[in-house]
């Protein structure tokens, strides 16, 4: 399940406004990424025709099993990463920025060796 950069973070994007929203809308996304409405149509395009999310006829996104499965595991390892870097003294606006660029390039076995690390840390002894 191949996916650049890009694609995940529309998908985290677009899981992150549906817990806010009662609907996502491609200007939604627009407005939350800071991008032109017409780069986000086409990446929404790209999405739907890899299966990754759908769009009703009012425009609403949502994301299928496939798109919410890698928007929430890229979500956890922004939040984790994040929170993470900040217990270890980096400032709130850095940490979010570095867990942003770490979160894509991360394999799965070295995200598993940290959640490991900090959950426990996190128990008591």
């Amino acid at each position: 399940m191949a996916i650049n950069e890009s694609a995940e973070n529309y998908l985290e994007t677009i899981l992150i406004l549906s817990k806010e929203l009662p609907v996502v809308r491609s200007v939604d996304i627009a407005n939350e990424l800071g991008f032109k409405k017409s780069s986000v149509s086409v990446a929404m395009k790209n999405l739907r025709e890899k299966s990754h999310i759908s769009v009703d006829k009012s425009g609403f996104i949502t994301l299928t099993s496939t798109g919410r499965e890698i928007a929430e595991m890229i979500y956890e390892r922004h939040r984790l990463l994040s929170s993470w870097l900040m217990q270890l003294g980096v400032p709130k606006e850095i940490a979010a920025e570095d867990a942003c660029r770490i979160e894509h390039v991360i394999s799965k076995e070295s995200f598993q060796a940290i959640k490991n690390h900090v959950k426990e840390q996190a128990s008591p002894a």
